[in-house]
């Protein structure tokens, strides 16, 4: 016959064993209940190769304001392009009178030359996912919070004059992928110092 308190213990050891199963299992699934966020704005673009592509296809001297549309590159309804006026164009390729004009690219020139007859277009697209990981409790008593950033940003310019393109400039970030990491020793009580003095 087996022992009373044998059982009693193994019953224990089991109960302890469940239990401590059941709570790493918690924080685990805890750590998934984290906010995420995403900023965006609307685009004809997936991905930053995307927005490559369709700005390839721009040829300056050739294309022309008919074909932007086409590429769907139309401040009329793509949200990511502001429209620079000449003081704008100015403002951007020659920030101080100690740039020479003479430098610039030829496209930049006759836009400047052409004055009011020159018109820009300015893309700037952003994609950035933020997601909070780490210790649950932590991030939620703010004692330490953890966020990764992943995403990617595409920026360009086009220069018109008389509906015909003179010069294109792309840029940005194909790869953006950053950690943030802040630390409060206090938790829910670190800014109320600061609170208190104000």
């Amino acid at each position: 016959m087996v022992n009373a308190g044998v059982l009693r213990s193994a019953a224990a050891a089991i109960a302890q064993r469940f239990l401590i199963a059941a709570m790493v299992t918690a924080i685990t699934a805890c750590s998934t209940l984290l906010p995420r966020s995403e900023a965006t704005t609307d685009s004809p673009w997936q991905s930053f190769e995307e927005a490559q592509r369709t700005f390839d296809q721009i040829i300056p001297r050739k294309t022309t304001v008919a074909d932007l549309r086409r590429l769907k590159l139309d401040p009329a309804s793509n949200p990511n392009i502001t429209i620079l006026n000449y003081s704008d164009v100015i403002r951007r390729f020659i920030p101080s009178p100690s740039i020479d004009a003479s430098s610039l690219d030829t496209g930049v020139q006759e836009c400047v030359k052409a004055a009011i007859r020159c018109q820009g277009y300015e893309v700037d697209h952003r994609v950035l996912k933020r997601s909070r990981y780490g210790n649950f409790w932590a991030d939620i008593f703010n004692f330490r919070r953890k966020i990764e950033i992943i995403g990617w940003r595409f920026n360009a310019v086009v220069l018109i004059i008389d509906d015909v393109v003179v010069y294109k400039l792309t840029g940005g970030q194909p790869v953006i992928h950053e950690h943030e990491d802040s630390n409060n020793p206090l938790g829910p009580l670190q800014g109320a110092g600061e609170a208190i003095f104000h």
